[in-house]
Formats: structure tokens, C-alpha cells, sequence
């Protein structure tokens, strides 16, 4: 009897302790999945804004998301104070228009020119009040954190990476977050600068063959 309570008790351990293992296994496989595109995602966040990676990592492991990052850089940017100022004005409960708006700021700060006539959401209601009301009245509006996110990370990735800011809307619209759009968009222009180089790469290597194939000839006619 006592060796039944015995194997009991060691089953009830190993029931209870090995679905954590198991769903930090499947948790750790599904990071080093996003982790290239995240450490992309942060890099260029680093280069667009001109601060050092260590320093990215130090306010996102301070709790924000992702998306948020380049808002808190944004801000710090414009009012060109720390990013810490800016953490802990939104750790006080304030929004990132009220952050704005405290620094003297204003919502214009967030617009981008973009070609199409149309846009959708998550952009419509933001840029439906840009295109309805003249620039003196875009201090009026009332941007939601949402707003200031799609706005902000927008402004990053087409100014970053000089892509359309359309094609950015686009995959948004389409559900896309901003790491795998950034990661699309960063991919792309890493395959357009191999391509690039290539293309100069045989380029030269054909004008040079040229170029000695003329010399021959001009030699030739010499002789």
C-alpha cells in the first residue's frame, strides 16, 4: 500500500510539472521563429533615431511593445528630451497625444503625405480629418494610441527603408503587424541592393571585357 502512495505521489509530479516544460519548448520555438525579424525590427529602430541597440533593448524590456518603441523615440526626437522622460510620462497613465500635447506639440507631427486618394483602416479616420480640415485646425484632432502607433511606425518604415507609404497602409490594412511588415519591407531591400550589385558587378565585368577586346583590335590594325 505504501509503495501505491509512493508511485501515485510521483505521477501527480510529473502530471503537474511537465505541461510547462512542454509549452516553454513550443513557447522558445516560436521566438526563434519572430527573433530575426524582432532584432531587425530593433536595429533599424536604433539607426532611423540614431541611439545605440543597448539602448532600444533597455525600454522594451522595460515592458513596452514592440510597435510601441518607435513612438517613445519619436516623441523623444521631437521634444528632444530622454526617452525616459517620455516612459514614465506614459507610465503616469498619459496617452501619447496628451504626451504630445504636453510638450508643446502637435498632432501635424504625425501626418505623412501619401499619393492615393483613398485610404483605409486603420488609417481612414485619422487622415479623413487631415484631408476635411486645413492644417491650422489639425491641432483639433483627436488621435487614439492606435492612431499615434499606425501613424508613427508608418512614418518609420517608409522613411527608413524609402519605401511608399501606400504599400505600408496596405499591409496594414491587411492585418499585418509592423514586424513582419518591416520584415517584408527589409527583405525586399536587401534583395533589390544583392540584385543592384550584381547587375554593376556583371556590368563592369562586361565593359572591361570590351575595353580589352578594343585594345586587341587597335593592335592588331598596327601591325
Amino acid at each position: 500500500m505504501r509503495l501505491f502512495f509512493i508511485l501515485f505521489a510521483l505521477f501527480l509530479a510529473i502530471s503537474c510539472f511537465s505541461p510547462p516544460v512542454m509549452a516553454e519548448t513550443q513557447w522558445n520555438v516560436g521566438l526563434s521563429v519572430d527573433k530575426e525579424g524582432i532584432r531587425n525590427f530593433n536595429l533599424s529602430i536604433g539607426k532611423y533615431y540614431q541611439v545605440p541597440e543597448q539602448e532600444v533593448m533597455v525600454v522594451r524590456e522595460r515592458g513596452f511593445r514592440d510597435e510601441e518603441l518607435p513612438v517613445i523615440f519619436f516623441l523623444a526626437t521631437r521634444a528632444r528630451v530622454a526617452p525616459g522622460i517620455i516612459i514614465d510620462l506614459r507610465r503616469r497613465g498619459l496617452s501619447w497625444l496628451d504626451i504630445t500635447l504636453h510638450f508643446g506639440l502637435g498632432p501635424e507631427i504625425y501626418y505623412v503625405p501619401v499619393q492615393d486618394a483613398k485610404v483605409g483602416p486603420p488609417y481612414g479616420k485619422a487622415y479623413g480629418y487631415y484631408k476635411k480640415h486645413p492644417k491650422h485646425e489639425w491641432g483639433k484632432i483627436a488621435l487614439a494610441d492606435d492612431d499615434v502607433v499606425n501613424l508613427v511606425n508608418l512614418k518609420f518604415i517608409s522613411e527608413y527603408h524609402g519605401y511608399a507609404p501606400e504599400n505600408v497602409m496596405k499591409m496594414r490594412a491587411e492585418g499585418k503587424d509592423f514586424i513582419t511588415i518591416h520584415e517584408a519591407v527589409y527583405k525586399e531591400g536587401k534583395y533589390k541592393q544583392a540584385k543592384k550589385y550584381e547587375e554593376d558587378d556583371n556590368f563592369a565585368k562586361v565593359k572591361k571585357g570590351k575595353g580589352n577586346g578594343k585594345d586587341k583590335s587597335k593592335g592588331k590594325g598596327k601591325k
